[in-house]
């Protein structure tokens, strides 16, 4: 027979906060998975989903706000919890696709209370509820100091293509897709460094009409000659 205990997820890339929160919600009564980053998260979610997700927003590899984009659109009946110190307050930031937001050091007791109402709530309830929630995208490499190359989704026709994004003022942001002109909402995940390297070597390739650079180092390292 299966655990009827709620099920929580952990996002956060400091173990010392997995770890403390892991064992903190196992003594209330919660089965617990934590994970450090936003793909390990999405590998557990893929092996089963949770009742609830806590996740960190600013961390390396897939940040918070690129994950819980993703699990806004392919689980929607997660009840989702974003955290971070770079927001103040109680209310969801702009953007963010979470059912509710933890400052992180402002107490514990907002953030129990906020879990306990996730395993509270109903899922088709949640499902009902979920608004619609932009696109996030890391940069992928500055060309300029003002602008750099992401590499746009498109959520309609599944088709990937770069763009160039001027730093934005606003945060979200609109485009259409290149390939289907399917309109597209989007917005930067902040305070990412895309300076290349010195070592990098970049060339530039034409993908459906578009000039891409592309990193020819990363060739060359695995050159044998």
């Amino acid at each position: 027979m299966g655990s009827s205990r709620p099920e929580l997820i952990i996002v956060d890339d400091e173990s010392s906060v997995r770890t403390t929160l892991s064992l903190v919600f196992t003594g209330l009564g919660y089965s617990v998975r934590s994970a450090s980053d936003g793909f390990s998260a999405l590998a557990l979610i893929h092996d089963r989903a949770p009742t609830i997700l806590l996740s960190d927003l600013n961390m390396p590899g897939m940040s918070g706000f690129e994950l819980l984009s993703i699990i806004r659109r392919i689980h929607p009946t997660i009840h989702v919890i974003a955290t971070s110190g770079a927001f103040s307050g109680r209310d969801v930031p702009d953007g963010i696709a979470a059912d509710a937001f933890y400052e992180k050091a402002s107490g514990l007791s907002f953030l129990f209370e906020a879990v306990k109402q996730g395993a509270q709530s109903d899922s088709m309830t949640r499902k009902s509820s979920a608004r619609p929630v932009p696109i996030w995208m890391s940069p992928t490499r500055r060309v300029s100091s003002d602008e750099f190359y992401i590499l746009m989704g498109c959520p309609r026709c599944l088709r990937a293509f770069p763009k160039v994004v001027i730093d934005q003022q606003q945060l979200i942001c609109e485009t259409e897709c290149f390939h289907c002109r399917a309109p597209i909402s989007y917005a930067i995940v902040p305070a990412v460094d895309v300076t290349p390297p010195e070592a990098s070597l970049y060339e530039v390739i034409d993908i459906d009409g578009i000039t891409v650079p592309f990193d020819a180092s990363s060739i060359n390292r695995h050159d044998p000659n």
